[in-house]
């Protein structure tokens, strides 16, 4: 059974659904997961709604029943407080409604159903809603295309979900169904073109639908007569780290969240079979890629039997072939053993020291910078791109053989009450206070990473609020006049030598004042700190793409004597996600 239907009867195994099944002779009342899956998916999605970065609505397409309008619904989503979930139930409406929503790009795309529906689901569709309206509209998704492209957009959400059931949701498959007309068409779309449909409107209808029967392709993920004129193969392994430190440098916790994207870019049929390798053996694959995911044109069974080959038939052009992830902390014996930063092999590393200064106003950043090393030697690329092997030539940065790190980037968020920072001294690079937001940025430039450990520091004094400041003014008597206190001039007119009691009583009411600005800046001091990189040609997880082979028996259409271009490409990721606490 596949990880996603295991963790499907999981989620439902705990709830009762009406229904009978036999039991050892007897009847129950409750349901078996599978019924369970089958009566919950009875929901339809009634409407979609997309509204501009105004909140005005831009599109409504009704799939069912009598849904609310995007006038009616758009004031009651806004009524829960924000941070609002992509889940909400409407139950002052009449029929209650479910109402889930996301966000790209400034724009709101809502989606409701008036009965239980698999809310995971609905959220996919919207998703494939964003990618489709992407690649036909073009990316950045604006109001302003969607407008412009209106035929277009109305087509797609009509092929995508039928009177409320989702349906088709490839992108091949919707360029097969879906009508683009281009600028030339635009211009001459008047005009009757031989094999045109439009020439023939005679044509029978029962004519036309065996004729678009006719060219659906084989494959739902694939496009039909695929051509290329140079055949090209690429996988691209993207990781986000997401990383915990303890103040001591301890991991707390270490995940990796990968993604396989291959470009097919081979005429006919191909058939492909991608394996990976790890650190520790083949063997080991299905243990270290947790809770993976694949695009359905993998062959299950095949990585059942043999965990870490990718056996497929891809889709045209480029697409998400397969989702893991990994636990960085058994590798290093983090649940067993003794563990520091240094055992991840992180490419950098974060130290906090805060309460520094005579009265504890200044905190100090320090970050180190690793170079990875690479894979020498020929066999660092052999699929030949951007390798060693490759024909571009030669081992250069960004490659398995030379990784380097980019867009190194030092997150510090403040607490409320700091006012501002009065004095920033970066050794390396540029950083800057937002005193809206109460965050320090540090943006250190690639080229400063040129040692194989570089080190850079940086250093702050915090300004807490005006009124601690009126506060400490108050008790210095040499910089303001109180009404409350003698000002009389009582004193001998000749100087006599000062008791030794004086200076000690003195010196303790200076120490009780920096004791007190001390533990007043004491919450003014950071929590914690984030870094963000990007290091091209490395994978946290050491995973790696062994080979890419096409199967010239089972692969049609594609020629003899025809060997595409295969590449592999590696890229770790952590936009804030290696975080250590203070």
């Amino acid at each position: 059974m596949s990880p996603i239907a295991t963790a499907m009867q999981l989620d439902l195994g705990c709830v009762a659904f009406p229904g009978t099944y036999m039991w050892d002779g007897h009847a129950s009342t409750t349901t078996t997961p599978r019924q369970a899956a089958r009566d919950i998916m009875n929901g339809v999605i009634e409407a979609v709604h997309i509204y501009d970065d105004n909140r005005n609505p831009i599109l409504s397409h009704t799939y069912a029943g009598r849904p609310l309008s995007a006038t009616q619904l758009l004031p009651l989503y806004l009524e829960h407080q924000a941070p609002r979930p992509n889940l909400i139930y409407l139950s002052n409406t009449n029929p209650p409604t479910l109402v889930f929503s996301l966000t790209h790009a400034n724009q709101l795309y809502l989606a409701t159903s008036s009965a239980e529906i698999e809310p995971l689901l609905v959220l996919e569709f919207l998703h494939r809603v964003i990618d489709a309206l992407e690649d036909f509209v073009g990316a950045p998704l604006l109001a302003i295309k969607i407008e412009q492209n209106y035929d277009v957009v109305a087509q797609l959400l009509t092929e995508m979900c039928d009177a409320g059931t989702i349906s088709t949701t490839e992108p091949n498959a919707l360029r097969e169904v879906v009508a683009v007309e281009g600028w030339m068409g635009k211009l001459l779309g008047s005009i009757n073109l031989p094999g045109s449909s439009s020439s023939n409107p005679n044509l029978p209808a029962t004519a036309m639908s065996s004729l678009s029967s006719a060219q659906t392709p084989a494959l739902p993920w694939r496009r039909s007569n695929v051509r290329h004129t140079s055949n090209e193969m690429y996988a691209d392994i993207i990781e986000t780290l997401s990383v915990t430190l303890a103040p001591s440098g301890r991991p707390l916790a270490a995940f990796a969240n990968g993604s396989i994207a291959f470009t097919s870019k081979v005429s006919g049929v191909p058939d492909i079979t991608l394996s990976l390798n790890s650190p520790s053996g083949k063997h080991n694959i299905g243990g270290i890629m947790e809770l993976p995911v694949f695009h359905p044109c993998v062959r299950l069974n095949r990585w059942r039997e043999r965990p870490g080959e990718l056996s497929f038939i891809p889709p045209d052009g480029r697409f998400i072939l397969a989702g893991y992830e990994v636990d960085l902390l058994p590798f290093t014996s983090g649940k067993t053993g003794n563990i520091s930063a240094n055992n991840l092999k992180l490419p950098v590393s974060l130290e906090v020291k805060t309460g520094m200064g005579p009265t504890g106003a200044e905190f100090e950043v320090r970050l180190q910078a690793n170079m990875i090393p690479g894979t020498t030697g020929s066999s660092a690329n052999p699929l030949g791109r951007g390798g060693g092997a490759g024909r571009l030539g030669g081992s250069h940065p960004g490659t398995q053989a030379s990784p380097s790190i980019e867009d190194l980037a030092v997150t510090i968020p403040l607490p409320a009450d700091v006012r501002n920072l009065s004095d920033i001294r970066p050794s390396k690079g540029d950083a800057s206070f937002n005193p809206g937001d109460k965050v320090l940025e540090w943006h250190i430039p690639s080229k400063a990473i040129s040692e194989p450990t570089s080190y850079f520091g940086l250093r702050c004094t915090v300004v807490g609020p005006l009124a601690a400041e009126n506060d400490d003014a108050d008790d210095d008597d040499a910089s303001t006049m109180a009404f409350h206190k003698d000002f009389s001039y009582n004193e001998p007119y000749q100087s006599e030598p000062a008791a030794s009691g004086g200076n000690t009583e003195k010196t303790a009411v200076n120490d009780d004042k920096d004791a007190k600005k001390v533990a007043q800046n004491k919450i003014l001091m950071p929590s914690s700190a984030s870094v963000s990189f990007s290091v091209k040609g490395w994978l946290a997880s050491g995973l790696k793409v062994e080979s890419i082979m096409l199967d010239t028996r089972k692969s049609k259409g594609l020629g003899e004597g025809v060997k595409p271009y295969k590449g592999v490409k590696y890229l770790t990721v952590s936009k804030g996600g290696v975080e250590i606490r203070c």
